[in-house]
Order: structure tokens, then sequence, then C-alpha cells
């Protein structure tokens, strides 16, 4: 851990509990919580209520840690960016050091825990996406490379296979699939938000693609990777993994999904006038004209996510399982 994450700004107030859960990432939490929840739910391994939970609670807690490792090291260029900067730690709520603290503590909880609770295999998967996003994203790749989200997406792909693990002690091929369709997602959706944030990114000397390689390589890229994925999405039917539901849902999301991209190859999204949010915006979505279309893919995309995974879930409902049985 580099100086500069450890003497982040001092606090100018006393930190509430809000202020240590947004250490969390809540929002990232719970898309994380519901992939794992997939993974172990598709494993099809019949588990005990509250050793399921213990299993989510351990993927939840490690990744608030992990986050919260995040939130320490990169308190300096958080403080440049218009959409980080009310962070715990740039804002000065919070000490860099406490959220370190913090961060291992709870990675070394949430492993240690679900080494005990169910199996090597499950803690070791736990423990390796914690610090690839820690180590290896956060500390190296963020910083150096405009492919820190291509390779570091895979931290962000792994909760499934860390479900599925805690559930069967094993890692099938349907696991590794279930990765790898968060792993294709992850370029599209940050590439689509660095599009209309190019300007803070730049400014924190963040090396997103946008600002290394220009927004047209940007678009390209996006509509590469949606149009790897769309397949990739709707491949689970092929291995039994995903029924009728899950179909029709992949299908009509991945062809959404590609037209969206097209519409943002074609447009001006991330071209130097349009990179930047409204100088009095300070959210996420207020973006110029030319953006939205950069914006509107960002937003879609989480909808893509979550209805490819929720259709898994629904699947195996007890009442849903067998009307597909009957089929």
């Amino acid at each position: 851990m580099t100086d500069h994450a450890l003497t982040a700004a001092t606090p100018r107030v006393a930190a509430r509990w809000q202020d240590y859960l947004a250490l969390l990432k809540p929002r990232v939490m719970s898309l994380v919580v519901f992939t794992a929840l997939t993974g172990l739910v598709c494993a099809g391994r019949p588990m005990n209520p509250w050793l399921a939970a213990i299993a989510i609670l351990c993927i939840a807690v490690g990744a608030g840690g992990s986050a919260a490792l995040n939130m320490a090291y990169d308190a300096d260029i958080d403080l440049l960016m218009r959409r980080t900067r009310n962070r715990p730690v740039p804002a000065g709520r919070v000490q860099a050091a406490d959220a370190l603290a913090m961060g291992i503590a709870l990675s070394l909880l949430s492993v240690g825990l679900m080494a005990l609770t169910f199996n090597l295999l499950a803690a070791f998967l736990l423990a390796f996406t914690i610090a690839f996003y820690a180590l290896v994203y956060t500390m190296w790749l963020k910083r150096r490379t405009p492919q820190n989200i291509v390779i570091g997406g895979l931290a962000g792909a792994l909760p499934p296979l860390v479900g599925w693990a805690a559930a069967t002690g094993t890692a099938p091929l349907n696991a590794w699939l279930l990765v790898a369709i968060i792993f294709f997602w992850t370029p599209p959706h940050f590439w689509a938000l660095s599009l209309y944030a190019s300007g803070d990114y730049a400014k924190a000397g963040v090396p997103m693609l946008p600002v290394v390689k220009g927004a047209q390589a940007t678009r390209r890229g996006i509509l590469a990777y949606s149009l790897l994925l769309a397949p990739l999405g709707v491949a689970p039917v092929i291995t039994g993994l995903g029924g009728p539901i899950y179909l029709v849902v992949s299908a009509l999301g991945g062809l959404g999904f590609v037209a969206l991209a097209i519409r943002v190859a074609f447009s001006r999204a991330g071209d130097p006038d349009t990179a930047t949010t409204p100088a009095d915006k300070e959210t996420l979505y207020d973006v110029r004209a030319q953006a939205r279309p950069a914006r509107d893919l960002f937003l879609f995309s989480l909808i893509y996510l979550s209805t490819l995974f929720a259709a898994l879930l629904i699947e195996r409902l007890p009442f849903v399982s067998a009307w597909m049985v009957g089929l």
C-alpha cells in the first residue's frame, strides 16, 4: 500500500455509521450478492437455508472488504472525480487508514468463515476474488493500462462461481459459464460509463480506454464485446443450465444490448464536447444529449445482467420447475 492512500484527507467531521456502510459499496455489493446467490441455487444441491445465508454473507462481507480496500487506496483519484469525490475517504469523513483496517478485517473474516463453514475451494476462490480486486485491479491495472476493466473484470465475474463452490465443493462448466457472461458484460458496461465520464478519468490520470485510445475506438470496442456477449448470454440454454424462460429473456436482452451498442457505435458519445456531464449536474445520469446513447446502454446493461440471473432463479422455483418439466 503506497503512502498516498494512507495519508488521505483528515476527517473534517465525525464519521457516521452510514459512512462506514458506504465504504462497502452497497450498490455493487447487491449485484455481487445476487449473482452469487444465483450460482449457489443453480448448483442444485439441497442446502440448509441458514448455511446458504452464511455462504452469501461471507461473499457479501468479502465484497465489502475489497471495496473498503479499494476506497482506501484510491482516495487521491476519487477526490478528483465528480462522481466519487463525495465518498467517505476523499470527502474527509473517514481516514484512509481506518478504511484499510476495515477492509483487511472484513476480508480475513469472510475467507476464514467460508473455510470453516464450507470448503477450501470456496474459501480459496473468495480469497482470490478479494485479492484480485484489491491488489491486481486497484493497485496495478487501474492506473497502468486501458485494459484495466477487461482484465480486472474477472474479480466481479467470480461471485457465482464462489456461490456454486460453497454449495457443492466443485467448479463445473456451467459455473464458469456464469463467470464468462459477467466477464464479457463488464467492458461494454464500464466503457459506456467511461465515454461520458472520460473528462473525470483524464483529470484523475486513470487510463480508461476513451482517454488513451479515444472515443471512436471505445465505441467500436463496446460493439465488439456486445456482439460476443449476446450469443454467450444464450449459451446456458445449450448446456442445460437455462430453460425456456431464460431463452426468451437472454435472446431478447441480447438483441436489445446489441441494438443499443450499434446506436453507441454510430453516435458521438465520448467526443471531446460530449464527454462530461453539464457543469451544474452532479449525478451519474445527467449527460449531454450526444452522450445519451452511452448513458442508455450503461443503464440497460444493468437491467440485462439482472434479468438474466433473475430468469435462472425463477426457473428454479418449485412450481416453475414443475411446469418446465411438463413442457
